[in-house]
């Protein structure tokens, strides 16, 4: 894998962070109800960003967690042996709230119906919707996300790498990168 491009650095990252949180707030008119559950890796330290966001612009922080798809995707038929779960973190009922996932990239869609159906295990929503930091295209699933940092059309052979701070000790960036093909 090369990197080909930066097409966020971290000011970048952090301003489509910030307008999210704006979406996300007036959208949903405020923030009674909501659940923010970061998707496992990257997703997890976005979505408490984002919670810190609303809770300047709002005065009230939104209650974050987390979720582990790994028991949830669609190929684990493609392993000799199940994969460990992570765990799934939600302190919160899930029944009647208004759940915002929350990802660092949206590719094929498959990894957001898992978490779908991990948030459905919790309880019945009143509704669920979705963050994403980098929206590449290629959906497989008819799903889209409400909320994107930014659009970047990508083909099949690029990927979008996101690094943040507190996962991988570096500065936040989005790149695009390629395989040696």
């Amino acid at each position: 894998m090369r990197i080909k491009k930066q097409i966020m650095d971290a000011e970048g990252v952090r301003r489509a962070l910030t307008r999210i949180a704006h979406e996300i707030v007036e959208r949903n008119k405020g923030t009674e109800g909501l659940v923010l559950l970061g998707i496992r890796t990257r997703g997890v330290p976005l979505a408490e960003r984002i919670a810190r966001k609303i809770s300047i612009i709002e005065g009230t922080m939104p209650p974050v967690g987390y979720v582990d798809i790994t028991l949830y995707r669609d190929d684990l038929t493609y392993f000799e042996e199940k994969p460990p779960a992570a765990q799934t973190k939600v302190n919160v009922p899930i029944t009647d709230s208004k759940v915002i996932l929350v990802d660092d990239v949206l590719f094929t869609g498959r990894t957001i119906r898992a978490a779908m159906d991990a948030v459905i295990d919790w309880g019945r929503p009143q509704c669920i919707q979705l963050a994403v930091l980098v929206d590449r295209g290629h959906r497989e699933l008819p799903i889209r996300a409400d909320y994107v940092g930014k659009n970047v059309p990508t083909s099949h052979r690029e990927n979008i790498a996101v690094v943040l701070e507190e996962v991988d000790n570096e500065p936040d960036q989005a790149l695009i990168t390629e395989s040696g093909h």
